[in-house]
């Protein structure tokens, strides 16, 4: 029998029987193939996510890859079968916002596979079809099920518009902080710095292509044309804003903990930094990570670490934060 996660409150879950959903008009019904999950789902368990950003009970589950079952009215036959993955943001694709491509800014408020939604972590998943990205028919579905925090590294890679030769660096070592070193690697770099905060991760940086890994206690240089921010520490801001060139780009992607460090207002103006931000992918940044990743540039199988079944969903959450070098991404398999 098939099953599903439920997570009825904050440090209280369910495996339990699921029975697929049939697709509405405009809908397609997904054959879940491997979830992952990342820190926001050890928040929504734990019950730290902020208010507006999580809905109880829910089936959790946003970073996801799958086959298409079957389609509801308006919806292709053809995609019957298809290697897909998917957006996780509800837009309503009529706002100033939506009309623009930001989807991730939809004006209609926030909607999001997982988080509001029915997510991942189940055998099916129903979904609105114009959300789904086609893979190829080789395609890996394990490692596609990291496409999402994928698409998101892409959206800040797009917003720090990196040229050949200039000077890049990234700070952070988690799944994103690796799959923006090899976004940045694809741009052919004249220096690639990694900047992290444990050692073990400097083999893996340099195999995607950086050139050089320091740990943020070190000395660090201050003349990098772009820095795109995975860490999500405290500091990690800082750390970022400090290592660029005047007039240099940065990309924060992190979510940093209440207190956390800001940026200091006379120093951004001072060096004339530009700053922006990432939260989730829109379509243009998810049709990018998938061309990288159909085109052999991404290698996600090289961050997993563990496969479990989904009834081990506990172990799961506490394997991704024991904090354990050895522990990388974690995928469940429905």
């Amino acid at each position: 029998m098939s099953s599903a996660v439920v997570v009825e409150a904050p440090g209280r879950h369910r495996v339990v029987a699921h029975e697929p959903g049939v697709p509405g008009p405009g809908e397609a019904l997904v054959r879940v193939h491997a979830v992952g999950i990342c820190g926001s789902d050890r928040e929504l368990y734990q019950g730290n996510r902020p208010e507006g950003y999580v809905r109880y009970p829910l089936t959790p589950g946003h970073e996801w890859s799958g086959t298409v079952a079957a389609v509801g009215d308006g919806v292709p036959q053809a995609l019957v079968g298809r290697k897909v993955v998917g957006e996780g943001f509800r837009n309503c694709q009529v706002c100033e916002r939506c009309h623009a491509g930001e989807t991730t800014l939809c004006t209609a408020g926030y909607e999001e596979t997982g988080f509001t939604r029915p997510g991942a972590m189940a055998a099916t998943l129903v979904l609105p079809a114009r959300l789904l990205h086609v893979l190829p028919d080789a395609a890996d579905l394990t490692a596609a099920a990291l496409l999402e925090p994928a698409a998101c590294i892409a959206a800040a890679a797009l917003k720090a518009r990196a040229r050949p030769g200039e000077r890049v660096a990234v700070v952070g070592t988690g799944t994103l902080g690796m799959f923006a070193v090899q976004f940045l690697a694809a741009h052919s770099p004249a220096e690639l710095l990694v900047v992290g905060s444990r050692d073990e991760r400097a083999e893996l940086s340099r195999q995607f292509g950086a050139t050089d890994f320091r740990l943020h206690t070190e000395p660090l240089p201050d003349d990098f044309d772009v820095v795109i921010e995975a860490a999500g520490g405290a500091g990690a801001a800082r750390t970022a804003a400090s290592l660029l060139r005047r007039g240099g780009r940065l990309v924060l992607t992190g979510l940093p903990p209440a207190g956390a460090e800001g940026l200091d207002p006379t120093d951004l103006v001072l060096r004339q930094l530009e700053v922006q931000t990432v939260f989730g992918a829109a379509p243009e940044a998810w049709a990018h990570a998938v061309r990288a990743f159909g085109a052999g540039l991404l290698d996600p199988m090289a961050l997993v670490s563990h496969e479990l079944p989904l009834g081990r969903f506990a172990e799961a959450i506490e394997l991704v934060g024991a904090g354990d070098p050895a522990v990388g991404k974690v995928l469940l398999r429905p």
